[in-house]
């Protein structure tokens, strides 16, 4: 591991020189257990090893963290210690720990859906599809409203490869596990098959679903949004009309119609659904958004029309969104006239900084700047709008292309917010996007030493490490303390998926990139695994992927390094 230094206000810190030291927090519940385990260990054999095992944790440590937190579970005798270890040797892919853990859990009277839950993880990692749907089902029957959810988790996140979790759901299905009458259930399996690409499971949950519930919108949600997976556009905006006119008196159906219309870019009708039925600043705001988009700036427009004509009480929810599509439209000086009428509360604070961001446009620069300095020292000003004032400050100076200027701001901005974490971590996004990958580091290290348990922060320097340094072990470290968090969290499954192709375990980053493309669609994580699978000569799927980000942002930085890179 290199050794970093960082110049902080109290001094210098070899932050990296030695183990990334547990939390205030940590610590002390880490001092709770050991006093509540103390009448059930009087010898203390069992302190060393919560202790040890608590630091590893922080430190990013997994394997030894569960093997520590094992050993204490063994020494104490203690239920709780048992199924932590359990939870930590699963989610740091220790499956013979796991297993051993999750024997004493058992042994020492564990029992429920949580360890069912544990028990099918397994199965499933070691191929035992029989034990894993025996646990399965086991969830499935159990309570009627988590049950089902916790399955759905286990095959989520558990399934080693997307068919094998689809042949789980098919053996799920066979065997009448399914609610029998829980539209939610249903609806949320057959969108992990839809993620999973697998049509024939999906068309046959949705045929079910249409016969177990006729006349339900969102089963027919569920089967348009089948149609336009499978490219049959035709038949989804039919039976998308169909639905139209029973949302009218149901907002949070007509948003659902509106994404699938907006999914078949007919952003027409996206404006269209939403203005049908009563209209509230919340309603107009969503459509606007939607336009906004779609980039669709006619029907923007119209809308903008119709608002303005109505605006002539000082609302300032509704001339701070008047402002916002002005904006958006380039109208300017519309925009600048509405952000400077909004006459107070919470709004106005936006449309400061919205003023001086549309003075920028209007390239009149000096007022721009002049107006953020303004806010910067009111000290009537909530520190929030403050500190943002210094962010915005130099994204502008950014824009303007002058590097000096975007470092001076946010220096000035840490001069009054010391260790701001929000602004330590945008000045660190603009390190690494002018390469300067150990400055980087250094405002990522500075959160850390501040906020040691910062997913945000973990994430980032971690995925930094692995993506532009060959650091790969120190990478893995600090995605893995931010997977223990959030072990859920597609971002950070993504950064864990790319420092194990970089580590060379290109089969297990092909899984979890997989599994974080399943839980988002983003091009990002589709670069990531089209790269792993160029990588691995399959270069026919690599293009599939690489076509699908392009499809979602064609400006993905990772993406066009990647196209780049293989001449595509």
């Amino acid at each position: 591991m290199l050794s970093v230094v960082l110049a902080l206000a109290s001094g210098a810190v070899a932050a990296a020189a030695a183990p990334i030291q547990p939390s205030a927090a940590a610590l002390a519940a880490a001092r709770a257990q050991m006093q509540a385990r103390a009448a059930k260990d009087p010898t203390g054999a069992s302190l060393e090893s919560l202790l040890s095992g608590e630091f590893s944790l922080q430190a990013g440590k997994l394997n030894d963290a569960a093997t520590a937190y094992l050993k204490a579970a063994r020494a104490a005798g203690d239920l709780a210690l048992a199924e932590r270890a359990t939870t930590i040797a699963i989610v740091a892919k220790q499956d013979t720990t796991a297993s051993e853990s999750l024997a004493l859990w058992r042994k020492l009277g564990g029992k429920g859906p949580t360890l069912n839950a544990a028990e099918a993880t397994l199965a499933l990692r070691r191929g035992d599809e029989r034990d894993a749907l025996r646990q399965l089902n086991s969830l499935m029957s159990g309570d009627p409203d988590t049950g089902w959810r916790q399955a759905l988790g286990v095959l989520t996140a558990g399934s080693k490869t997307p068919q094998q979790a689809g042949r789980m759901l098919e053996k799920i299905i066979d065997g009448g596990q399914m609610p029998p009458r829980n539209l939610m259930a249903w609806v949320a399996f057959g969108g992990l098959a839809q993620r999973l690409d697998q049509p024939k499971l999906t068309e046959r949950i949705v045929e079910e679903v249409v016969k177990r519930f006729p006349g339900e919108p969102r089963v027919g949600l569920l089967r348009v949004s089948q149609l336009r997976e499978d490219g049959k556009t035709e038949q989804a905006q039919q039976l998308l009309s169909t639905l139209v006119p029973l949302a009218d008196s149901d907002n949070n159906l007509r948003a659902l119609i509106a994404e699938q219309y907006e999914g078949l870019n007919d952003f027409q009708n996206v404006a269209a659904v939403l203005a049908r039925g009563p209209q509230d600043e919340q309603t107009y705001a969503l459509r606007a958004s939607y336009l906004a988009r779609a980039e669709d700036k006619p029907t923007l427009t119209k809308l903008y029309d119709e608002l303005r004509a109505d605006a002539a009480k000082p609302d300032p929810a509704r001339r701070l969104l008047l402002a916002q599509m002005a904006e958006f439209l380039e109208r300017n000086e519309e925009a600048l006239n509405w952000y400077q009428g909004v006459p107070g509360g919470s709004q106005r604070s936006i449309a400061r900084l919205r003023s001086a961001n549309v003075l920028h446009k209007l390239h009149r620069g000096d007022e721009a700047y002049a107006s953020l300095r303004a806010i910067q020292s009111d000290a009537s000003a909530e520190d929030e709008t403050r500190r943002d004032a210094y962010i915005l400050e130099a994204s502008l100076r950014a824009e303007d292309k002058s590097d000096s200027g975007e470092s001076d701001a946010f220096a000035r901005g840490l001069a009054a917010f010391p260790d701001e974490p929000e602004i330590l971590y945008a000045r660190a996004l603009s390190w690494e996007r002018r390469d300067d990958v150990a400055r980087a580091e250094a405002d990522f290290r500075r959160i850390l030493v501040a906020e040691p348990d910062s997913v945000a922060a973990l994430n980032a320097l971690g995925y930094t490490l692995a993506d532009r340094t060959t650091r790969y072990q120190e990478a893995l470290e600090l995605i893995e303390r931010a997977r223990t968090a959030e072990p859920e969290n597609s971002a950070i499954i993504d950064s864990y998926g790319w420092v194990l192709y970089r580590l060379g375990r290109v089969q297990e980053a092909e899984t979890e990139l997989r599994r974080a493309l399943t839980l988002q669609k983003d091009a990002e994580i589709a670069s990531h695994l089209a790269e792993v699978l160029w990588e691995s000569g399959r270069r026919d799927e690599a293009r599939k992927y690489f076509e699908q980000a392009r499809k979602i942002d064609p400006e993905n930085r990772s993406l066009l390094r990647a196209l780049k890179k293989y001449g595509l």
